[in-house]
């Protein structure tokens, strides 16, 4: 590679499946530049999340840790202040680090889960030591997030010290056109009255849509949070070159959208017609009892007891699902109109012939898979595979798409890699650019992916804990606590259908790969702390 230390643009989008690309063979949904990236570069298939949610999984990909490792099990863990992510080896290594868009690396709500369970009737501990640390992830430092929202100045909170390694930062918080953080302040110079005309409170009346968080906004497109991050990241890259150029930039572009709720506004309302949607084949499988999660939230959506409001997973009808990927679809267009107008931005400077451009996304959405919305711990491939596109200026064989296996934790190493940058002990991740360019086998056979849940599920009475252990044949599932579990044999049953978990002729099978699972998950063990002294 003649570009040693290249620019790099990191493109993350939030809670987009990997078949929600037109170069993926999606037959409806249009995203000409982010194809082009494909085209331009390398695409890889078989792409996985190391946790199915957002705070979780973004903490994998700034640390390079697993779920078990960098301990944010469930989203309202922030990120320690401990760590040392990619980013603040970047800046070490001589990159100017920035950060436009969502972060979620700490809290973007006070809101604390209602559950808790307590040990028999034994008196609690003191507040200050009912964790296991002494250090618990809380107070001042790690509000940060909560604080930008009212924040005139974003400069003043630059100054305060860098975000996790991002010296320069836009941050937004939530999703729609209920973005707050760094945004708010932006917003509220532009639309009078903001506050009173987000679609949660006032949304623009439209009949056709029914399906629920389907909320038509009042706000033009130039003033929707995706036009925000584009914005910011423009200004940047016009800020850059003013300053001279003088270090190569790191820049994460972090787009909230097509997360829920449902918002996409002006032409991107309309642009994609529900009946014109095909949903996922598993969609029509009946019954829906692969497990009992599964069967309980069909049952509270045909007996009318389910709660479909905000981060909550539940069931929809067929209309509900086509009004919702028909927006969703509108959402990620208006995403892909956004990154066209920044590769312009990078051709117009000279830029794009030493910029490294890499897209991905936090996890995906189950977006009609088994009749379900959004996310939780049913880890079908709709929630667990996401796009994942290297483009690199001195590509010389772009335009492949690779089968081999790679996942979240993969992607620091390999930003790190490409700047000529060693990853610290802690960092676990593989190196993608092996794969790509020195056209090295995945080392990996498989990825685990990691997840829990914060208050029962429906049908459950406590909190959940999963395993999976997933290739490009098998995905296993294991519950911990629970008498059943999945298996699913994904060649012959892509649409993750027929559970075989309790079959007696996969035995063998499902017991292998809970074996493969169990060595992946050594192989990857923490190699921190360093040890400092022997005697």
């Amino acid at each position: 590679m003649s570009v040693e230390r290249p620019n790099i643009l990191f493109i993350i989008t939030d809670q987009q499946r990997a078949d929600h690309l037109s170069c993926a063979g999606n037959p409806v949904l249009k995203t000409p530049h982010l194809d082009s990236l494909a085209a331009r570069g390398r695409r890889f298939e078989n792409f996985y999340v190391n946790s199915g949610i957002c705070q979780t999984n973004r903490a994998t990909i700034m640390t390079g840790q697993t779920v078990t490792q960098h301990g944010v099990r469930v989203n309202g863990i922030p990120i320690s202040l401990d760590s040392v992510c990619y980013t603040h080896l970047l800046r070490a290594g001589g990159y100017e680090t920035a950060l436009f868009g969502k972060a979620h690396f700490q809290n973007m709500t006070t809101d604390r889960p209602s559950f808790r369970q307590v040990s028999e009737d034994l008196a609690p501990p003191p507040e200050d030591l009912r964790d296991s640390r002494t250090r618990i992830r809380s107070g001042p430092e790690y509000d940060r997030e909560l604080n930008f929202q009212n924040s005139i100045d974003p400069r003043a909170d630059e100054r305060e010290g860098d975000y996790y390694g991002f010296e320069r930062f836009r941050v937004c918080t939530w999703h729609g056109d209920d973005v707050q953080g760094h945004y708010t302040h932006w917003l509220r110079e532009r639309f009078p009255d903001e506050a009173k005309n987000r679609s949660s409170v006032n949304p623009e009346p439209d009949p056709r849509y029914n399906a629920p968080q389907a909320r038509k906004p009042r706000m033009p497109e130039e003033l929707y949070p995706t036009n925000y991050v584009a914005e910011m990241t423009l200004e940047y890259l016009d800020d850059y070159v003013k300053r001279g150029r003088d270090k190569p930039f790191f820049v994460q572009c972090s787009f909230p959208d097509p997360h829920h709720p449902f918002t996409p506004p002006g032409k991107y309302w309309d642009m994609y017609d529900p009946a014109d949607i095909e949903l996922p084949s598993s969609f029509y499988h009946r019954p829906h009892d692969q497990t009992p999660i599964l069967a309980r939230m069909h049952q509270e959506l045909a007996d009318g007891t389910a709660n479909r409001d905000w981060v909550r997973p539940y069931a929809v009808t067929e209309d509900e699902a086509k009004q919702i990927t028909a927006l969703t679809y509108g959402m990620v267009s208006f995403i892909d109109d956004s990154v066209g107008r920044i590769l312009a931005k990078l051709k117009e400077h000279g830029l794009h012939e030493n910029t490294v451009i890499i897209l991905t996304s936090d996890h995906g959405d189950w977006m009609g898979d088994h009749g379900l919305m959004q996310k939780a711990l049913l880890h079908y491939q709709g929630l667990i595979r996401v796009p994942f596109i290297w483009q690199d200026p001195d590509d010389e064989a772009a335009g492949q798409t690779h089968g081999e296996i790679g996942c979240s934790q993969d992607i620091p190493n390999s930003i790190l890699a490409r700047a000529g940058l060693a990853p610290s002990a802690g960092m676990l991740g593989e190196d993608l650019n092996k794969i790509m360019f020195d056209g090295e086998a995945s080392r990996r056979d498989g990825v685990v992916v990691e997840q829990a849940t914060s208050l029962p599920l429906p049908g459950r009475d406590l909190p959940l804990r999963v395993k999976t252990y997933v290739d490009r044949d098998w995905r296993v599932s294991y519950y911990a606590g629970e008498d059943w579990g999945e298996l699913y044999d994904l060649q012959n049953d892509p649409g993750e259908i027929v559970n075989l978990w309790a079959s007696e002729e996969h035995k063998v099978v499902r017991l292998e790969l809970m074996e493969r699972m169990l060595k992946n998950i050594v192989h990857y063990e923490s190699r921190t702390p360093l040890q400092v002294m022997t005697g």
